[in-house]
């Protein structure tokens, strides 16, 4: 089944910075030349589920600068639609990223354009058209909940990345079908919802809902950097979710550890055939 798959988020430009061990509070270390790699939670699920197989359209917003420019050719570059991608005055989002030898990471965000999004009734129209549609919270918590009241009214599945985690979310979690969260961020979001998916890193993910806790594992890799594979994760299962949700757990995880063997955020999504690979033989690569 190709899903139908609507994605309203950030997207940022990101520069990587390599260390030998992340900074503690105060504390200066050197990296090697830094890298500038498209990125942004959105930008991220919605490249991951295209490249998964779903047919998904981007709604979000940069900024009128080169690296806007350079976002809006990553997304169509990787066959997401970006007619719902908006134009704004100002800078696009960026991030700093530090990633050391372990592939653990710190990500600093500033959301420049990502602040500004609003839905116009052109987005608006893009979400009824969706079976699927995926949030997360590096845009507006007021747009969120816009987006998520839309997809509702037309029966669309509510998945939201609870990330990163901060305002009252009483009146969106009430709109959501999916909530995706890591360790840290289920513990600050306590609100009951229908799914609850919980990305447990190395471990793979757990999964509590009507049908019980379920634990699904992940591939056993040698990480190298692992910013981005939560968002990896998160597009493969929204991509997965109409076929069953065992079966996008279990493709989510094997795309999750994958994209860990990549460095950057917004190019290490896996195609449809690794991790189908990597799903049936437990190993990179397949």
């Amino acid at each position: 089944m190709v899903a139908q798959l609507c994605v309203v988020g950030s997207v940022n430009l990101d520069t990587v910075f390599t260390v030998a061990a992340l900074p503690a509070p105060g504390e200066t270390v050197l990296s090697s030349a830094p890298s500038s790699h498209p990125g942004g939670k959105g930008a991220n699920q919605a490249v991951a589920a295209a490249r998964a197989g779903a047919d998904v359209s981007f709604i979000g917003a940069v900024g009128n600068d080169d690296a806007g420019l350079r976002l809006r050719r990553h997304l169509r570059d990787n066959g997401v639609g970006t007619d719902g991608l908006t134009t704004v005055a100002g800078p696009s989002g960026s991030a700093v990223v530090t990633v050391d030898p372990a592939g653990e990471n710190t990500i600093v965000v500033a959301p420049g354009a990502n602040g500004a999004l609003t839905l116009d009734s052109d987005q608006r129209e893009l979400i009824t058209k969706a079976q699927v549609v995926l949030l997360q919270l590096e845009i507006p918590v007021t747009t969120a909940i816009t987006a998520a009241r839309a997809a509702r009214r037309v029966g669309a599945t509510v998945i939201v990345n609870v990330s990163p985690v901060g305002e009252d979310l009483t009146e969106l979690a009430g709109l959501i079908d999916v909530a995706v969260v890591n360790e840290t961020e289920s513990a600050r979001f306590s609100h009951p919802v229908p799914h609850r998916v919980v990305t447990l890193g190395a471990r793979g993910a757990r999964y509590s809902g009507a049908d019980g806790i379920v634990e699904v594992p992940a591939p056993v890799v040698a990480a190298i950097d692992t910013s981005g594979a939560g968002d990896v994760f998160a597009g493969v299962l929204a991509a997965e979710w109409p076929s069953g949700k065992a079966h996008a757990l279990r493709l989510a995880c094997a795309a999750g550890a994958l994209a860990t063997l990549v460095s950057g955020a917004g190019d290490c999504a896996p195609t449809a055939e690794a991790i189908r690979a990597a799903l049936a033989t437990g190993q990179p690569g397949g």
